[in-house]
């Protein structure tokens, strides 16, 4: 099973089933990442930024928000499935805000239904 690696207030280590949202996966190291919509790629609020495994592929949903948003170097963890080993840095956190709580529930599998392109898309490539 991979093991995702949280960079949040010290580290958290967590071996969670290949193709668990990462959003879910944070979420299960003890670490509240902010999931505002719902996981469905429009707010933003699950930011993470790589230190390791990020992966080539991401959902076209994903590659347009951020690049709305001109995010160029963090990812949207709602949008990535856990296939292999990662290491993240979740951007905004329940308690880092003035939110009630992270945001409504994200479903178990990606939202909306995934059309896949690889990273090069976020340059508009």
């Amino acid at each position: 099973m991979p093991v995702v690696i949280v960079k949040y207030k010290g580290e958290h280590r967590i071996e969670v089933e290949e193709g668990t949202r990462l959003v879910h996966a944070v979420e299960r190291a003890g670490v509240e990442i902010g999931h505002r919509c719902g996981g469905f790629a429009k707010c933003t609020t699950c930011r993470v930024e790589f230190h390791d495994g990020e992966p080539e592929k991401m959902t076209e949903a994903e590659a347009t928000r951020l690049r709305q948003g001109e995010l160029t170097d963090v990812r949207l963890a709602c949008q990535i499935p856990v296939e292999e080993d990662m290491t993240v840095r979740p951007v905004m956190v329940l308690e880092d805000q003035p939110w009630s709580d992270a945001g409504p529930e994200p479903e178990e599998r990606i939202t909306p239904e995934p059309i896949w392109v690889t990273r090069s898309a976020l340059r508009g490539a």
